[in-house]
Parts: C-alpha cells; sequence; structure tokens
C-alpha cells in the first residue's frame, strides 16, 4: 500500500470517526435539551390552563357534559399536545381535542406513563382553590421524531460536505507527498555511476534526514567503489611483478650452464613465490574481514599464539630472527578465529621483516580486566612519527624502506580489530618497535 493511499485512509477513518463521535454527542445533547424544552413546554400549558381557570376564562362544571379545551398551536408539533381536567374527587371535567379517554397520569408533576400501550409524558398541576387537576402531556413517539428531525438537519450538512472535505484530503496529501515524490523521481533518473549528494532546496523538514541518509550512502559507495579501484589495480600491478620475475629468473635458471646462477635464479623465484603468496593471502584475508561473515568460537590464547608462531618459523629462519611466545594463564577469548589469526599473523610478519638479521620478535599475551592484551615487539627501526597517521591505509607503504610489502598488514590488523569491538595502539618507535591490540574477552 503506498504512503498516499494510506495516509488517505487514516484522516479519512479519523475524519469519520471524529464526526461519528460528534453525531452521538449531537443525538445526546439533543436530545436531553429538546427534552427540557418539550418538559417546560408542557408545564407551562398545564399552568397556563390552571391559571385560565382562575381567571374564569375557562368556566366548567362538574355536573355538565364535558367541555372540550382548546390548546394555542404554534406549529406541527405543538397540535400534539392532549391535556385532560380532572376533579379531585375523579370525574373527568374537559379534555383537548384528540385527548385519550384514560387518566393521563396519577401523580403530581413530571411523570411518564404507558396509555393505550403507547408511553406519554405527561405533567399535571393541581388547583386547590378550583377543586381540579390540569393534565398536559404528549406522546414520547412524538418526542423522539422531533430530535431526529433535529439531529438530521445538523448532520446533513456534514454529509454535503463529507466528499468535499474527502478530496481535499487527497490533494492536500498530495501536495505534501510532492517534495517526496521529487526525490523519487530523482533518485529514478540518475545514472548508475552517479554518485553526487543530492542538492536540496527548500526541502521540507521530514526529507532533510532522508536526503542526508542517502547523501551518506553515496559517500560511501563512491569510497568502496574508489577502494576496489584501487584493489584492482594494486593486485594487477603486484601480482603483474613477480610473476614476471618468475618468468624471467626460470629461463635463466634453465638456460644457464653456471650452477651458481641456478641457484641465485631460484632463490629469486623462491622470495618471488613468497611475495607472491603473501600478497593473495593478506588480499584473501582483507575480503573476509570486509564480508562480515566470520563465525564466533572459543579460542585458546596460548595454543594461538605458539600456533602463528610456527606458521612464521620459516620466513623467521631465513630472516634469521627468533620468536618468543609469552603467554601463560590467559583466560579463553571468544572471538571470530579468522579474524583474530589475521591480525596476529600480520603484525608477526610484519615484525619479521622489519627486524634486523640476529634479532627477537616477541608474542606477549596479558589479560587487563575484561580485555586480552596481545603485543607484537620487534627490534627493527620502528616507524617515522611522520608515518603514524597513515600506516593502517590500505596499499599505503612508506618511503625510503628497505623492506617493501604490499601495505596490507596493518591495514588488515586495524579492520580485524575494529570489527572485534576492540582497539589498536602503536608504541614509540625508538629500538624497536611495539603494535597491541586490547580485545574484549567475549565479542559477542
Amino acid at each position: 500500500m503506498s504512503i498516499r493511499l494510506r495516509l488517505i485512509l487514516i484522516l479519512t477513518l479519523a475524519t469519520s470517526a471524529i464526526w461519528l463521535s460528534a453525531a452521538l454527542w449531537i443525538n445526546v445533547s439533543t436530545r436531553a435539551q429538546v427534552e427540557q424544552v418539550l418538559d417546560a413546554r408542557l408545564a407551562e400549558a398545564a399552568n397556563m390552563v390552571s391559571s385560565l381557570m382562575a381567571d374564569r376564562r375557562i368556566a366548567l362544571d362538574e355536573t355538565a357534559a364535558q367541555a372540550t379545551i382548546a390548546l394555542p398551536g404554534a406549529g406541527e408539533y405543538s397540535r400534539q399536545l392532549s391535556c385532560q381536567i380532572w376533579s379531585l374527587r375523579g370525574n373527568l371535567l374537559g379534555a383537548s381535542s384528540g385527548a385519550p379517554a384514560e387518566k393521563l397520569s396519577e401523580d403530581e408533576g413530571f411523570a411518564t406513563t404507558l396509555i393505550d400501550g403507547e408511553p406519554w409524558r405527561v405533567f399535571t398541576v393541581v388547583n386547590s382553590n378550583m377543586g381540579v387537576r390540569v393534565m398536559v402531556g404528549d406522546r414520547i413517539q412524538v418526542r423522539d421524531r422531533l430530535v431526529g428531525d433535529v439531529v438530521q438537519g445538523l448532520l446533513w450538512p456534514l454529509v454535503v460536505v463529507f466528499p468535499a472535505l474527502a478530496l481535499l484530503i487527497w490533494v492536500s496529501v498530495g501536495r505534501g507527498l510532492a517534495p517526496l515524490a521529487h526525490l523519487e523521481s530523482t533518485l529514478r533518473n540518475r545514472k548508475p555511476d552517479d554518485l553526487s549528494p543530492l542538492v536540496g532546496v527548500g526541502d521540507p523538514r521530514e526529507i532533510r534526514p532522508v536526503r542526508r541518509a542517502l547523501n551518506s550512502l553515496f559517500q560511501r559507495l563512491d569510497d568502496v567503489r574508489r577502494t576496489e579501484r584501487d584493489f584492482t589495480a594494486f593486485a594487477a600491478h603486484e601480482l603483474k611483478t613477480p610473476l614476471a620475475g618468475l618468468r624471467t629468473h626460470a629461463q635463466i635458471a634453465r638456460m644457464t650452464s653456471d650452477p651458481a646462477v641456478r641457484e641465485r635464479a631460484l632463490a629469486t623465484i623462491t622470495t618471488s613465490v613468497d611475495r607472491t603468496d603473501r600478497m593473495v593471502r593478506q588480499l584473501l584475508n582483507l575480503t573476509a574481514i570486509d564480508q562480515d561473515a566470520a563465525s564466533v568460537e572459543r579460542l585458546d590464547v596460548a595454543a594461538l599464539l605458539s600456533k602463528i608462531a610456527q606458521q612464521a618459523e620459516d620466513q623467521a629462519r631465513l630472516r634469521e630472527v627468533r620468536l618468543d611466545v609469552q603467554a601463560k594463564g590467559i583466560p579463553p577469548l571468544v572471538a571470530p578465529r579468522i579474524l583474530v589469526h589475521s591480525a596476529l599473523r600480520n603484525l608477526v610478519e610484519n615484525a619479521i621483516q622489519h627486524s634486523p638479521p640476529g634479532g627477537t620478535v616477541r608474542l606477549i599475551a596479558s589479560c587487563d580486566g575484561a580485555f586480552v592484551v596481545l603485543s607484537v615487539r620487534d627490534e627493527g627501526p620502528g616507524i617515522r612519527p611522520q608515518d603514524r597517521d597513515r600506516v593502517t591505509d590500505r596499499f599505503w607503504r612508506g618511503p625510503g624502506r628497505e623492506v617493501h610489502g604490499s601495505g596490507l598488514g596493518l591495514a588488515i590488523v586495524a579492520a580485524a580489530v575494529q570489527r572485534m569491538d576492540g582497539r589498536m595502539e602503536l608504541g614509540s618507535g625508538s629500538g624497536g618497535q611495539e603494535v597491541t591490540i586490547a580485545l574484549p574477552l567475549s565479542s559477542i
């Protein structure tokens, strides 16, 4: 169901409910007021007849035939009044034309009686001086018809106005939703590659958050698209370089007859394969982190650090670097294994690459309240102060370094730690570099 139709239905139903409540209130209020007016008319008529008798304008003889009393008429409903005059001894002295033969009431004042199966409203006044009871009454059915006519007269204008009001609601809702329709038209006509911000001039207050959210989405999509382009270009370039070197050194190894040259070519091939393997693994890790599809496990921190050190042993041996694991008494860590493993593996590989021959890379685990603190220390030159703000950018590699990587190591660490609601800190770069990540014991 469209918003337009929903709003029209809500407004129409709400208006109908209000009008129905108003009609019920008018009916009850009008009935009460009309009842008061009609009762007052009964009392006035009865008192008027009693006054006329006191003034001798109406003369009745108890021994004579019954007299006919003419009540003043002022329209259709006033002619429905009936009057009876009874002596205090119980004789009917006179009655108006059309009055029932049965006594209207036995009580003084107002009373509701049933005459010939039909309810009547009667007012009785006793004139002790004249020795009579004057009774004036009218049928309840007549009263109901009068109330119905009054209420109908009040409601007819509402019935006539309702279609006009419904049309006004339709037009008003359409005009009110015009900015939303304009936004929808703008988005529908926009080209797929157009991620420029939406320009809002005179937008209603309710549309502004939607426009801001869309502009934020466009900005994020543009950043993702730019990152994907950089990713593709970087991957193509980085894979092309070692593959070309592999081809060249493979041809050298096949064509040379000098064992030393062959050994150097095979060693270069091995280095290129290792570099390509690490870069491909980093790209896969980065993709897994970005996809947000990691499952949570209960991890033994000491065993995980030992396994990572074992996996990096070959790289450390080639660089003549010693690995030292310090992790005792650490409680289990509840977190995605791939994220923790990717972060620590990249930290260890970076530390090995930047450590001098004979250096030591230490993997240290400790517990700080609700966090597990994992530190990787090397004895390399450290991160320069001017580079500290950029080392976690993807594909960024600092200038003037002897070791050239893919520029993804610390970017993977930062992304994984952020996914686990942890924090990453870079220690001092003098006399080595320390990178610390603090992870909550449970990242669920």
